[in-house]
């Protein structure tokens, strides 16, 4: 696959600063990509140029991740659905009105959320561990759905998430031997760093806190399912422990007509299968354009 070069770019949205990466030519058929906790658009620096000959990348870093504003809690409204406000401001700030979306982790619930409220915009989806139906929830998830009811009990367990062990966790569980090695150890380095910003750990415990309301909107969400059948490519890892495989072959129930891959891989199936990702990608957005 060619490859091609990316920009690396900031612009100011209602007083924050927001970085994006971006390739290709902007004529050509989008393709935004919402990363996930603990991450940024760095998860998709391979993908962006394997895919820019044939379409244009916007990768966003949400605010509190990334590069992107860090603003503290008590500055910005840490929530989903503000996170989506910004990323739709983004998209209208760059004259962006029809795109696909790739969704992973954190990135589903803001890219369900516009999807679902502007369903004229979306030509298509791509989720990746990117969670829309409750069957997706592993063990993993006990202790942060206990925690959005009582805070102070659990707040000292959750915690233990935003360590270097948990954070490494992420990456290699779920990866055959033959895969592990293909696995870059900035990307869990990268992300403690941003998790031990200063100030940082009470932002990710506010978005812990307001995933429960995702799941709230998991009936709208399938509701757009149902009425608008978006195109839908699910590319999961069938071993991943925080999005169980459940998850992905939960789709077709209300979108039979989409297209399930289950590959031996983990949470970040991006970093042992981004080749198989990209090729499942540029054949699915052939097909719906």
């Amino acid at each position: 696959m060619a490859r091609f070069a990316t920009r690396h770019r900031t612009v100011a949205l209602a007083g924050q600063q927001v970085f994006y990466r971006e390739a290709g030519d902007p004529s050509r058929p989008t393709l935004v990509l919402l990363h996930g906790f603990p991450t940024s658009s760095h998860m998709f620096r391979d993908l962006v140029p394997a895919l820019a000959d044939e379409y244009h990348l916007i990768a966003p870093d949400h605010i509190g991740f990334g590069r992107s504003s860090t603003p503290p809690v008590d500055q910005f409204e840490y929530s989903f659905e503000r996170l989506t406000d910004v990323t739709l401001a983004l998209l209208d700030t760059l004259a962006i009105e029809r795109f696909a979306l790739y969704l992973h982790d954190y990135g589903a619930p803001i890219g369900m959320r516009i999807a679902s409220r502007n369903p004229e915009r979306v030509t298509g989806l791509v989720t990746q561990s990117g969670n829309a139906y409750t069957e997706g929830f592993t063990p993993f998830w006990d202790v942060l759905f206990a925690h959005a009811k009582d805070r102070a009990t659990h707040e000292p367990e959750v915690r233990k998430l935003l360590e270097a062990e948990a954070t490494r966790w992420q990456y290699t569980h779920g990866v055959p031997a033959d895969r592990i090695e293909r696995i870059a150890p900035e990307t869990w380095t990268l992300d403690q760093a941003g998790l031990d910003r200063p100030g940082n750990a009470e932002i990710q415990l506010q978005l812990f806190w307001d995933y429960q309301f995702n799941v709230d909107a998991y009936a709208d969400f399938q509701r757009y399912f149902r009425e608008h059948r978006p195109p839908t490519l699910v590319a999961w890892g069938r071993n991943d422990e925080i999005f169980g495989a459940a998850g992905a072959e939960a789709y077709t129930r209300d979108l039979p007509d989409a297209e399930i891959h289950l590959l031996d891989a983990g949470h970040f199936a991006l970093e042992t299968h981004g080749e198989e990702i990209a090729d499942l990608i540029r054949g699915f957005l052939r097909r719906i354009q």
